[in-house]
């Protein structure tokens, strides 16, 4: 097993090599650890999240070896570029692989654990949630301030934006599960409006999350912003449910 610590934390090195050899016994599982499983450690008195990936299939096993960085890599080094944009993350601590002479078995991507009030999903699902408009209109000038740096996260959805309260009214944002992600030196309209398709299937939502990017993106007026937010929204949730369909279809003929 390679492990590869962050420079902060170098004098853990037996502590984290200790939790990953004992993952599968120890820690405390988070979420329901269908497809990655993730557990919490103590370190030190703090808490760490240690996301265990599924071994791939055998072609994707080669191809992590010899043509692209494994998930776990990915997801510590976009972690650390996204601090460098001053952009929120949960602070990347390490990650490990383990390779056999077919290619990549088992990688593990360790970070802080972050306690925090709700993420993106429970301003979908309850559009009561106290001060639901004020943080919907903060979430959207984060993704801005993500537009403007360039930043394409391709698993922009519900789940995967951390919102934690920091003080009356004003909220911070950290975003998880970054093994996908591209950096661009601009992002153009269409692609903004693209990378804000799977958050929301609620017009309401896009309406508001369209009035607060027209103040703040000067290069389209407010209706145009919206029409291709909702284009792009409502493209999204076609494909999304149809996949859906077939899935079910899939195992209903097995």
């Amino acid at each position: 097993m390679q492990l590869h610590v962050h420079p902060k934390f170098q004098n853990q090195q037996s502590n984290l090599s200790q939790c990953i050899a004992h993952f599968d016994t120890t820690g405390t599982l988070f979420g329901d650890g269908k497809r990655n499983k993730i557990k919490l450690f103590d370190l030190d008195g703090s808490s760490i999240n240690i996301k265990s990936f599924k071994v791939p299939n055998i072609i994707n096993q080669v191809a992590y070896k010899f043509l692209r960085k494994s998930k776990a890599r990915r997801s510590y080094e976009f972690a650390n570029t996204l601090l460098q944009y001053g952009i929120g993350t949960p602070q990347p601590i390490a990650f490990a692989e383990n390779f056999t002479f077919v290619g990549l078995e088992k990688s593990y991507y360790i970070s802080e654990h972050l306690q925090t009030e709700l993420t993106f999903r429970e301003l979908v699902e309850v559009p009561t949630y106290p001060d639901h408009d004020n943080i919907l209109r903060q979430f959207v000038q984060f993704c801005y301030r993500l537009h403007e740096k360039g930043v394409e996260f391709l698993d922009h959805s519900p789940g995967n934006t951390l919102i934690k309260k920091v003080g009356e009214g004003q909220y911070d944002f950290f975003l998880v599960d970054l093994n996908r992600m591209n950096f661009h030196a601009s992002m153009p309209f269409e692609m903004r409006m693209k990378n804000l398709s799977r958050l929301t299937p609620k017009k309401e939502m896009i309406a508001v999350m369209a009035n607060e990017y027209a103040k703040l993106y000067k290069e389209k007026p407010e209706a145009e912003i919206f029409e291709k937010m909702w284009f792009f929204t409502n493209d999204f949730q076609i494909k999304f449910h149809k996949k859906i369909r077939l899935k079910k279809l899939f195992r209903f003929g097995k």
